[in-house]
């Protein structure tokens, strides 16, 4: 495995023009088109523009991605940034925040609904995909709801589906017209094996309910039609693994093209990477019922496909992934009179972040991050993270240790189920897994390249440092990753303060007790 590391470690830049594409390049895409944890996801089309949202749990602001073609997308604003309730001040929150949004388009403007399973039934609203967008409303305090969606009908009634906590029934309530209040208790409208996920369409008069079922790993993409809202319904289902490897193929949005084609964006659920994406073709039949994917073995229910022509664009569309890079320049932001710098948009914290603990402009073009004392990366408040992305990556990150304090740690982690990291104290280069360090190199530098190579694959990882950025020494055993929390694998920087460390040579105290590191670059490469 340690060979295997090795090669990925010296993958360079040129690595860029080997990106594994979902845009073939040809006219056509493959599955995944996402190859990244944008778990349940849904989408909109607003004019000639695609927009989707994502589950992102405990990772703090629901990102918003923007398409021309439904396969190439990149990310364009985030719609929130803390949660002002218990548990998201102390990293006791893991698996709560945002579960399965819904994006929808109403009045000319955007409107994004989700729950979260401890504090209730959030929505936000925009004029623009790019925001800003509106402080979240918490239309209703309520525990353990999941996966609602909006319908603003043809005579000015809305409505409010969703599910429970544990997936299912299916519950549809009157709702204000601006979003912001449930007008009844509910009724229930489909009880089914695992039923979730709810999806609004309303196409010639008829509603339908576009819902997963039977699970995330195991289940089928469902439709439900009915002449009235509360049904009866008729059920089909549309799509499912069949003869494919593509497991659990279900949870997603059903939306249509300017030049009328359809498609069906959903997730497969995968390990360590989690919940990646795919595109499905879909048709109406002459009795209105929608099919996804090929049939190919002939019952009737399509399953996915592995590569397909693009959907069809009125202009030529370039090659995009979503943001992995970052100098840590900064987007310049004015707010209350201040000229402030804000992260990139591929960067999300792990719960709420202390705004006055990390810093873009203390030193510029430099990411600062203030130690807060913590048993461990799992409780660290100064983590922040992206979403890793293809089958091999490298990421790398140089950190000036100069203004580490005695018990000031910090580094590069790699994170899903179990905490990762490898970074720099006063005692030398360590390694982290789950709360327990192991220095493995007893010296005091003042700055050091950090990298993590990622295989997920063959699920193995290893992380490597380096005192000049060209020669990197392993560090530590490869290792397996798993999913986590509803998540996929995550990289990302981290700083804290461990109690009872102690330099193994006496060196300059800094200024402050707490210590802080210093990032200059952050640099992601894939395959």
């Amino acid at each position: 495995m340690l060979v295997l590391c090795v090669l990925l470690c010296n993958l360079t830049s040129t690595a860029q023009a080997q990106l594994l594409w979902g845009d073939m390049g040809d006219g056509t895409y493959r599955n995944p088109v996402l190859n990244a944890d944008y778990s349940d996801p849904d989408v909109v089309r607003m004019g000639d523009k695609y927009y989707m949202v994502a589950s992102d749990f405990h990772y703090l602001g629901m990102q918003v991605l923007e398409s021309d073609d439904l396969v190439n997308w990149h990310i364009v604003s985030q719609i929130y940034d803390r949660f002002d309730y218990p548990g998201w001040d102390n990293n006791s929150r893991y698996a709560g925040g945002s579960w399965a949004p819904s994006i929808r388009l109403h009045d000319g403007r955007l409107w994004v609904f989700f729950c979260t399973p401890h504090e209730g039934l959030f929505m936000s609203v925009a004029d623009s995909p790019h925001g800003p967008w509106s402080p979240l409303h918490c239309v209703k305090r309520v525990e353990k709801w999941e996966d609602p969606c909006p319908l603003w009908d043809d005579d000015g009634n809305a409505y409010l589906g969703h599910s429970l906590h544990g997936a299912g029934p299916i519950i549809v309530h009157r709702m204000s017209a601006d979003g912001k209040r449930l007008l009844d208790e509910g009724t229930t409208v489909y009880t089914g094996p695992v039923a979730e996920g709810t999806k609004w369409l309303k196409r010639k008069g008829r509603y339908y309910l576009v819902i997963p079922e039977g699970g995330v790993g195991e289940g089928w993409q469902t439709v439900l039609r009915a002449d009235n809202i509360y049904g009866p319904y008729e059920r089909r289902v549309v799509l499912e693994q069949g003869t494919t490897a593509v497991n659990g193929p279900h949870q997603g949005a059903l939306v249509d093209t300017p030049q009328g084609e359809w498609w069906f964006v959903h997730f497969q659920s995968t390990s360590p990477l989690g919940r990646v994406v795919h595109l499905q073709p879909a048709r109406w039949t002459d009795d209105d019922w929608v099919t996804m994917g090929e049939d190919y073995d002939g019952n009737g229910v399509g399953e996915p496909v592995a590569q397909h022509a693009k959907p069809v664009t009125r202009t030529v569309t370039s090659r995009t992934l979503p943001q992995t890079d970052d100098d840590f320049d900064g987007t310049q932001l004015h707010w209350r009179g201040q000229k402030l710098s804000a992260l990139a948009l591929q960067w999300q914290w792990c719960h709420n972040p202390v705004d006055s603990m990390w810093s873009l402009d203390e030193r510029r073009g430099w990411l600062t991050l203030h130690a807060m004392p913590a048993r461990s990366l799992r409780t660290s408040r100064n983590m922040l993270t992206q979403k890793v992305m293809g089958y091999e990556a490298v990421a790398t990150t140089l950190m000036d240790c100069t203004a580490l304090a005695d018990s000031t740690v910090a580094g590069l982690l790699c994170m899903g189920k179990s905490f990762r990291g490898i970074g720099a104290s006063r005692r030398g280069v360590f390694v982290e897994c789950d709360g327990r360090r192991e220095i493995i190199d007893s010296i005091y530098i003042n700055k050091v390249w950090l990298r993590v190579c990622m295989d997920n694959k063959t699920n193995s990882h290893c992380f490597f440092y380096s005192t000049d950025g060209t020669h990197f020494l392993p560090a530590g055993e490869p290792f397996a990753m798993s999913n986590g929390f509803w998540k996929g694998l995550r990289v990302g920087l981290f700083c804290y303060e461990a109690s009872g460390t102690t330099p193994v040579k006496p060196q300059p105290q800094p200024k402050e007790a707490g210590g802080r590191a210093m990032f200059d670059c952050f640099r992601y490469l894939t395959r």
